[in-house]
């Protein structure tokens, strides 16, 4: 289903086209799809870059692109509304700047991650600077988060992000304002930024055994 899902998507991208990569298996089998067209590639992701690089596709620095024509990645859970929790990689923050950037950002999914509602069975990853982590942590807390640091079998101590930052998973049950509870977290002193894509998303690609099938903004999905 992976590797059909990528097959559409690839449809997408086009020659001259600047194109942003995230992680996850099924942008892999979409590398493959895309490593013959003239195209320059923006991720996050070190394992989408080797690869690219791998096929031959030139890989431009994040620092120095302001425009990208389209951008694909994976999700853990996206719902009706397009808001997402993208919390595996722990690299949402950077994956957030390649999106604002991007024209058209849409997420690659099979059925099973998609909800009329995000399910929040996945934790809100929050990226806080370190000096910030007690208050947060209490703040978190305080919204009924159940707050577990992340850690490595392979790392002693929390995990931190590319840029140095801890990194929290944060189990929220029975969220009733998907916004709000964003714009809360967003506004710590302290936090960097979260796994919760809130009006980040275009357009969601989702594959299932009936087909593959595309929903753009507010409307319905369609099959392609």
């Amino acid at each position: 289903m992976k590797k059909t899902c990528a097959k559409y998507a690839s449809k997408l991208i086009h020659d001259g086209m600047v194109v942003g990569l995230g992680g996850g298996s099924t942008i892999q089998y979409l590398i493959d799809y895309v490593k013959d067209k003239d195209i320059q590639v923006v991720t996050p992701s070190v394992k989408t870059a080797l690869k690219a690089q791998k096929e031959g596709l030139p890989i431009l620095n994040t620092q120095f692109v302001d425009h990208i024509d389209i951008a694909f990645d994976g999700c853990d859970e996206v719902d009706s509304n397009l808001n997402a929790l993208k919390s595996g990689g722990g690299i949402h923050t950077q994956e957030k700047i390649i999106a604002s950037m991007a024209d058209e950002y849409i997420v690659l999914v099979d059925e099973t991650k998609f909800h009329k509602t995000l399910a929040f069975k996945a934790p809100v990853v929050v990226e806080v600077l370190p000096r910030a982590y007690s208050i947060v942590k209490k703040k978190l807390e305080q919204l009924n988060g159940n707050v577990v640091e992340r850690t490595s079998n392979n790392k002693d101590g929390i995990m931190i992000s590319d840029e140095g930052n801890l990194l929290l998973d944060v189990y929220f049950n029975e969220v009733q304002d998907i916004g709000l509870l964003n714009q809360t977290l967003l506004m710590m002193p302290g936090v960097v930024d979260t796994s919760l894509f809130v009006d980040t998303i275009t357009g969601i690609i989702m594959v299932n055994e009936k087909g593959v099938f595309k929903k753009e903004g507010k409307g319905e999905f369609h099959a392609l």
